[in-house]
């Protein structure tokens, strides 16, 4: 008993009521995700990401922060920015290219990232698929297979092709994977190649003023940060210099690119939100597997096979999952 005749369990629980009454009273801390760009604010995949984090009951500004950093295509800015998001202590950072997630990495080794980008073992990243074993998870775009089924694509449709310009750059580390798998797929098929390499923007214009001399009658682009940031100037030379071109993803088919095989962007960002969601309820990066790409299309635009004369075959044309006309 006290002074008010109470006992002093009586009191505890009353304390504890009165503590847990308080800590329901307090706002909930709504989780912050922060966003690197390689580029700048044109993000077409954005929207994807955003909706699938709507679909999991996620609203933003409500219940989740979304926090944006682009680089505008400045490699060097990548590691400065991905430390704000450090600095402001944001709960999960997600990245969309291999350059990003690399920088984000250096800058933390505790707090989760998502990619949605290159083969994040070969760039040491993660320990494995199934078991990534650090703080990255996420999804990958790099499948063997995507390499040889473009050449192929490329081949059935304009089988008179006798030398393709591959345009990679060496400074990312998927595009030298990707353009080994194309050299693999193309020696299949008796397809020669012209190595088209490139490591910046001011490379491409003396790229392709060299492909006349090369004897080159088609193009395949393999996939980059460089390739992606500066795919409308890639289709316009390609159209230019009249060259049939395979690209990697559906950007460069709705920029003007003649065809594009690759995975559904879209659906791999709408993806990464169910990593982000994961995350934020308690699942370890470490410990969720690393996915790779489930769904693939194929675009044919017939507003460039019209601008540089060809015509495509209906047995190709029929495959196509999208025509752009």
């Amino acid at each position: 008993m006290n002074k008010f005749g109470l006992p002093s369990i009586l009191i505890a629980v009353v304390l504890l009521l009165v503590a847990v009454i308080a800590e329901a009273q307090q706002p909930a801390k709504i989780p912050r995700v922060g966003i690197l760009f390689m580029g700048g604010r044109d993000q077409p995949h954005l929207e994807a990401f955003k909706q699938g984090l709507r679909d999991l009951g996620y609203s933003e500004g409500k219940n989740i922060n979304l926090e944006y950093r682009y680089a505008q295509g400045k490699y060097d800015r990548l590691l400065d920015l991905a430390q704000e998001f450090v600095h402001e202590k944001v709960d999960v950072i997600v990245t969309t290219s291999s350059f990003s997630a690399q920088a984000a990495r250096k800058a933390t080794k505790t707090i989760p990232i998502v990619i949605t980008s290159g083969n994040p073992v070969q760039q040491g990243l993660a320990e494995s698929f199934a078991k990534p074993g650090g703080n990255v998870t996420g999804l990958s775009v790099l499948l063997p297979e995507l390499s040889g089924k473009r050449v192929e694509l490329l081949k059935e449709a304009f089988p008179k092709i006798n030398r393709v310009a591959t345009l990679w750059s060496s400074l990312s580390s998927e595009a030298v994977l990707g353009v080994k798998e194309t050299r693999e797929a193309a020696r299949g098929l008796s397809v020669p190649l012209y190595s088209m390499e490139v490591q910046t923007a001011t490379d491409l214009d003396k790229a392709f003023a060299n492909l006349p001399k090369a004897k080159v009658n088609a193009l395949l682009v393999v996939l980059s940060p460089l390739a992606t940031l500066n795919s409308k100037k890639i289709v316009d030379l390609a159209l230019k210099f009249r060259l049939p071109g395979m690209f990697p993803t559906r950007q460069f088919a709705e920029e003007g690119g003649l065809m594009a095989y690759g995975p559904l962007m879209g659906d791999l960002y709408r993806r990464a939100a169910t990593y982000v969601d994961k995350i934020l309820k308690g699942a370890k990066p470490a410990d969720l597997p690393v996915e790779q790409p489930m769904k693939f299309e194929f675009i044919v635009n017939l507003n460039a096979a019209k601008q540089i004369g060809l015509t495509i075959p209906p047995n190709v044309l029929v495959r196509a999952d999208r025509v752009i006309k």
